[in-house]
């Protein structure tokens, strides 16, 4: 460390002193792609895809090609018979076990319905992540791959404060709403995951994106519901409906027109369950 007590800061290169310049370290290794320019050679990049839990073999593995050779030239047809015929073999090869076909399929389901939620990719990996742990420690013996693999998804969306309902799960998913129910259930049990509860706040967002209420409706509905958590009235009734019901005596304020029926079916509710959490928020609104 430098004497003059300075900030040290580092970069890709070196670690250098702010105050007096004294240079620390300057043998840094570079743990990025390596990018060089070579004669004749239209990618300089020399290294593969990074690593990634989204895959069985966290991305390392070998990937042969089709129709171009690495230097961008196209392949004979004899060639490219050839390594087809070493593709399918691979293929096979690189399933050792009947655990790394569980976790193909596994994540293979994850992927799909990340993408078919739009989620982000942070959350994939995590539940790709969750599904690896709960393989490691045996819950998917007689139990259902892809009933895990939603509730691994719910689960890390619960985490994330973003929460999906099982309804909405259930819509991408391969498998019935009860049974995302049970997995998710058997997880939360078995693994204790730290899942805090459900805020009829989180869910504002998306019920009001398949309604299309405004911005303005969202603030004050989750204002209200902020008033709501405090004076407990929210507590031990359905998230989802009070978000419903939020959102309609905000539309009200704003002068926005929102149909019951509507919010009730973008909630998975009973319309008898926004009127009456509704009721309930009107309360608080005076």
């Amino acid at each position: 460390m430098p004497e003059c007590g300075g900030r040290v800061t580092s970069n890709t290169h070196e670690t250098v002193c702010d105050g007096c310049g004294l240079v620390v370290d300057d043998q840094q290794v570079d743990r990025g792609p390596e990018w060089r320019e070579f004669e004749n050679d239209r990618s300089g990049r020399r290294v593969g895809a990074p690593n990634t839990v989204a895959r069985h073999d966290r991305g390392i593995g070998t990937e042969i090609g089709r129709k171009r050779d690495w230097k961008g030239r196209k392949i004979d047809s004899k060639k490219r018979r050839h390594l087809n015929r070493l593709r399918r073999e691979h293929k096979r090869a690189k399933v050792g076990s009947k655990a790394d076909q569980n976790r193909i399929t596994g994540f293979t389901e994850i992927r799909r319905m990340t993408a078919a939620l739009g989620l982000s990719t942070s959350v994939r990996d995590q539940a790709c992540q969750l599904f690896r742990r709960a393989q490691e420690t045996g819950l998917l013996v007689g139990r259902s791959i892809e009933a895990i693999a939603s509730g691994c998804l719910y689960a890390v969306c619960r985490l994330n404060e973003h929460p999906r309902s099982f309804e909405v799960i259930a819509r991408v998913s391969k498998v019935a709403e009860a049974r995302i129910k049970t997995g998710y259930t058997v997880m939360n049990r078995e693994l204790d995951l730290p899942v805090p509860p459900a805020q009829p706040s989180q869910y504002v967002a998306q019920i009001a994106s398949d309604v299309g209420a405004s911005q303005e409706t969202q603030r004050r509905a989750r204002a209200l519901l902020e008033r709501a958590d405090q004076a407990q009235i929210a507590n031990g009734r359905n998230p989802l409906g009070s978000a419903a019901g939020a959102l309609y005596l905000a539309a009200q304020a704003t002068g926005e027109f929102l149909n019951q029926q509507e919010l009730a079916d973008a909630a998975d509710v009973a319309t008898v369950t926004v009127r009456e959490r509704y009721r309930d928020l009107e309360d608080v609104m005076n």
